[in-house]
C-alpha cells in the first residue's frame, strides 16, 4: 500500500506558495515547475485544497495564497482535503473464506489492529503543522550557499 504522490505535493505547493508569496505571482505554471509535474494536476490540488478553505485561488494567472494560518494546517487536513481515501485507510478482502480457520476469524485477528495503526497515523498528521514544515524549510533553505532559486534551468 503506498498513499498517492497527492499529499506530497500539495505540501510542496504550500510550502512554495508560503516561500514566495511576496516576491512571485504563484501560479499553477510557477508550482508545476517546481514540483516538476503537468500544471493541470497542480490546479486539481488546488482545487480540492480550496475546497478544504486551506488555499484561495485568483482566477486566470492571478495565483495562489494560503487562507488559513500555517499553524492551524496540519499536514492531515492536507491528506483528508487530496488523497481518496474515504473512512478506512486499509481495505479488508470482500470474502475471506468462512470454511477456513484463516479466513473465517481474518477480520477478528486484524480489524482492531488495522484501526489502531490508521489512528496512530492520523494524530501524528494531526501534530505536525505547515509552520512546523515551513521552518524546517526556511533553515535548510538559508543553510545553502547564497544562489537565487532556480526552476526548470532558469532563475525565478
Amino acid at each position: 500500500m503506498q498513499i498517492s504522490s497527492r499529499f506530497t505535493i500539495a505540501v510542496h505547493a504550500l510550502i512554495c506558495i508560503e516561500t514566495f508569496k511576496n516576491d512571485y505571482k504563484v501560479t499553477s505554471d510557477f508550482l508545476a515547475s517546481s514540483v516538476n509535474v503537468n500544471p493541470v494536476v497542480i490546479r486539481r490540488l488546488l482545487q480540492q485544497l480550496k475546497k478544504a478553505g486551506i488555499v484561495n485561488v485568483i482566477r486566470g494567472s492571478g495565483g495562489a495564497e494560503v487562507k488559513k494560518p500555517l499553524n492551524e494546517i496540519t499536514l492531515l487536513d492536507i491528506y483528508n482535503a487530496v488523497e481518496c481515501v474515504e473512512g478506512e485507510l486499509f481495505h479488508f478482502h470482500e470474502n475471506p473464506s468462512k470454511l477456513c480457520p484463516v479466513g473465517k476469524n481474518i477480520h477478528a485477528i486484524l480489524d482492531t489492529r488495522l484501526e489502531e495503526i490508521q489512528k496512530a497515523m492520523e494524530q501524528e498528521m494531526a501534530s505536525v503543522t505547515i509552520q512546523d514544515i515551513m521552518e524546517d524549510t526556511k533553515k535548510l533553505i538559508m543553510a545553502e550557499p547564497n544562489t537565487p532559486p532556480q526552476i526548470n534551468g532558469g532563475t525565478l
